[in-house]
């Protein structure tokens, strides 16, 4: 016999107990499911907004979007055999890093800034700053918001919690309010 033809012998063996059926684990595919997801970055939204000029001492709004992808909830399911679970993944906190060494963390999407509000401070996700952004290397604060998506999942008769982060970042300017008299 040359080496290009090969010969493929079949036999058919009784066993007296079936093979035991493959186990899926549900964390598998709840991890699956999460690929499935598509889980953004904040839309930050922020007061001065990147391109305009905030001021010492003035409140500052943090806020973001609340879409699916960007704050959730965003469900998927995945599947193998007869074991389906489905995961829902939302926003659980959101730390804002300030570019001045300090940081917020916001449990809430946060409310978006409007002109009628004036001075008062953010209800929910707010900071101030004390020193203009001048002090820094780039002259602005480069802000940084990192969501935490908490996501649970259930199937196959178990649940349970897995956790993925995304960062957004922006850069503002604070100025002094220099006074004459």
């Amino acid at each position: 016999m040359d080496n290009s033809t090969a010969m493929v012998i079949t036999r058919m063996v009784w066993a007296p107990t079936p093979p035991a059926a493959v186990q899926i684990d549900p964390a598998v595919l709840a991890q699956q499911a999460v690929d499935k997801m598509l889980l953004r970055g904040l839309q930050i939204g922020i007061t001065p907004k990147p391109g305009g000029k905030g001021v010492v001492g003035m409140p500052v709004y943090l806020w973001t979007a609340t879409g699916a992808e960007t704050y959730g909830p965003n469900t998927a399911s995945a599947s193998a055999g007869e074991v389906t679970v489905t995961a829902t993944a939302k926003v659980s906190k959101i730390v804002w890093s300030m570019g001045d060494g300090r940081s917020v963390t916001c449990a809430t999407a946060g409310t978006p800034y409007q002109a009628e509000f004036g001075k008062q401070p953010s209800p929910d996700c707010g900071y101030r700053y004390s020193q203009p952004s001048s002090t820094q290397p780039s002259g602005k604060y480069h802000v940084t918001a990192t969501s935490t998506w908490s996501i649970d999942w259930t199937g196959g008769g178990q649940t349970g919690q897995l956790t993925e982060t995304r960062t957004s970042a922006v850069d503002i300017t604070v100025a002094e309010v220099q006074v004459l008299n």
